[in-house]
C-alpha cells in the first residue's frame, strides 16, 4: 500500500510531496527510523505540519496493524 504526503503550493493548491515531516510523524506516534523501516517516505527538510497528513499516517498505521494481525492468524 502506497502512502504519499500532501503539501500546499504558494497559491494554496495541494500537490504530492516528497515525504512526511518529522512533526507529522511525531503526531502520528512514529519515529524517523521506524517510518523508514515501514517504507513511509520522510522529508527531513520539511518543517510544516498538515492535519490531513497526520490522519493519513494514522489510517495507514491502522491498516498495517490489521494486515499483520491477519498474517499472524494464518500462520
Amino acid at each position: 500500500m502506497e502512502i504519499t504526503a500532501i503539501v500546499l503550493k504558494k497559491d494554496g493548491k495541494p500537490k504530492e510531496g516528497r515525504g512526511f515531516s518529522k512533526e507529522e510523524l511525531c503526531q502520528a506516534a512514529l519515529d524517523f527510523k521506524k517510518a523508514l523501516k515501514l517504507g513511509i517516505p520522510v522529508d527531513s527538510k520539511r518543517r510544516t505540519m498538515h492535519d490531513e497528513n497526520v490522519e493519513a499516517l494514522k489510517q495507514h498505521m491502522g491498516s498495517l496493524k490489521k494486515t499483520v494481525a491477519r498474517k499472524k492468524r494464518e500462520a
